[in-house]
């Protein structure tokens, strides 16, 4: 069976032992040095200004005066200042780069941390190691083309990045899509939410120490792509969900496919819940760890779990149903202290939550079009073009040129898996945009690293970067 790692234990019982003895009387205040040492010193004249300084015993306390709170805004040299000699800072105040080659460091997340011993006072994320320039690529494309750019965002999340943008198309063209199109959107959706949260989830627990059930969701993820698969031919970068409906109908057989999957899926979840979430190794490294209040994730702009596991109860699918969302009934999981731990559990509940739409989808799935009845906005069917050469010379146009968008600018806002994903167009009346602004709910996240972090040790900014779930394709853009 699964258990969390030796070292996580080691690092669960030293914070627990140095927080114990911060508050007690061997550590008054965040002094370098106990009362015992620094009587032995100043029995012994080691505390001399002439005499020579060996080892941890003989170093006086440079910040005897100050709180771990009162230095979070000072730096070295300022502590230098206040006493102590430049040895002694030191040995206690120093800075250092988490990434942006650390494993746990989720893609290229590089973090400058300033450090009182192993507690963080300060943390820097720098960002742009994976920018590509795609908000400004989008400008020399048409709308057609800029569609593949969104699969390379989040991707782990392929499909709801091109829902967004698809969305924000049909909002400046004025279309509604086919009921058949919404469904397939919305179950595709959910599959892509389990997609993610499977990551998501259990690359959190295995940064912990926990290896197993990371295997366990690479199984199950290993049949949602292959249902990516099927569907649009392509494992990650679908490109399915397209502005008037989607590229292909369902094959033959993929819903009782899905059924199949879904049915075992809960009891998959119940088995990761059974190892997890009453682990006290676990809990240890995730409960009070990366507190976020209410007011602090509205203030940052978090959404998803990131907003919900603070107590707000915000998801765009209940606020804003778009799709078939209104025609499907769900919960949506809140917390209630806004740590680690209760954003863990959000996200296993969202797992059930998703099994609920998914089935929903299934029983409820409409026949009929899959695309807007218009073909200078979607192709016509191959076998027309074998016949019409009407038909052939719209889908030449299309993939050459493109459409034409009216004048005008829209938002379109989704709930993603890692929150809220929105798209930002303006149109000046060409087939290319004039401008597309991309909201990526990681941005924001990464934003309230610092306080995040703050207080606590190196091995709980692994825990904390694991909560906020961050992809650097979205965040970098």
């Amino acid at each position: 069976m699964f258990a969390l790692g030796g070292s996580a234990a080691a690092t669960a019982a030293r914070r627990t032992a140095f927080r114990a003895a911060r508050s007690s009387s061997l550590f008054p205040r965040a002094g370098l040095a106990t009362e015992a040492a620094s009587a032995a010193q100043t029995a012994s004249g080691a505390g001399r200004s002439d005499a020579p300084i060996k080892g941890n015993a003989g170093i006086s306390p440079a910040v005897h005066s100050h709180t771990v709170e009162d230095l979070h805004s000072s730096t070295a040299h300022e502590i230098l200042q206040q006493g102590g000699n430049r040895k002694q800072a030191a040995l206690r105040h120093f800075t250092v780069n988490f990434g942006p080659q650390h494993p746990a460091a989720h893609g290229v997340l590089r973090l400058i941390l300033e450090l009182n011993g192993e507690e963080v006072l300060r943390t820097d994320p720098h960002v742009g190691l994976l920018h590509r320039g795609t908000e400004k690529l989008i400008e020399y494309k048409n709308y057609t083309q800029a569609l593949p750019y969104f699969d390379r965002l989040d991707y782990v999340s392929m499909m709801t990045n091109e829902l967004c943008y698809s969305r924000a198309v049909e909002k400046l063209l004025n279309i509604e899509v086919p009921e058949r199109a919404k469904w397939i959107r919305t179950m595709f959706g959910e599959i892509t939410r389990i997609l993610n949260h499977c990551m998501a989830v259990l690359s959190h627990v295995m940064d912990v120490g926990g290896l197993t059930p990371f295997l366990w969701a690479f199984e199950e993820r290993e049949k949602l792509m292959e249902f990516y698969e099927r569907v649009s031919g392509a494992r990650l970068h679908a490109a399915y969900v397209r502005p008037g409906g989607v590229a292909f109908d369902l094959p033959h057989g993929l819903l009782d496919d899905i059924h199949k999957w879904a049915t075992q899926f809960g009891s998959r979840v119940d088995e990761i819940e059974e190892v997890v979430t009453g682990n006290r190794i676990w809990k240890s490294r995730t409960i009070g760890i990366g507190k976020v209040t209410a007011q602090q994730a509205l203030d940052y702009g978090f959404s998803g779990v990131m907003l919900r596991g603070s107590g707000v109860a915000w998801d765009i699918r209940k606020v804003a149903p778009y799709d078939a969302y209104d025609q499907v009934e769900f919960d949506v999981p809140v917390g209630k202290n806004g740590d680690c731990y209760d954003r863990y559990l959000c996200r296993i509940e969202e797992f059930r939550q998703s099994l609920r739409i998914i089935e929903q989808c299934l029983n409820k799935m409409p026949s009929g079009q899959i695309k807007v009845d218009d073909h200078k906005l979607v192709p016509p069917p191959r076998a027309n073009m074998k016949e019409s050469m009407e038909s052939l010379i719209h889908h030449f146009l299309l993939f050459s040129k493109g459409y034409s968008v009216p004048p005008g600018e829209t938002y379109s806002a989704i709930e993603a898996p890692k929150g809220e994903m929105g798209v930002y167009l303006v149109s000046d009346g060409s087939n290319k945009p004039y401008r597309c602004k991309i909201r990526a709910p990681g941005f924001a996240h990464l934003a309230g690293a610092d306080f995040m972090m703050r207080g606590h040790f190196i091995p709980d900014c692994v825990a904390v970067i694991g909560t906020m779930d961050l992809v650097f394709g979205e965040v970098d853009r």
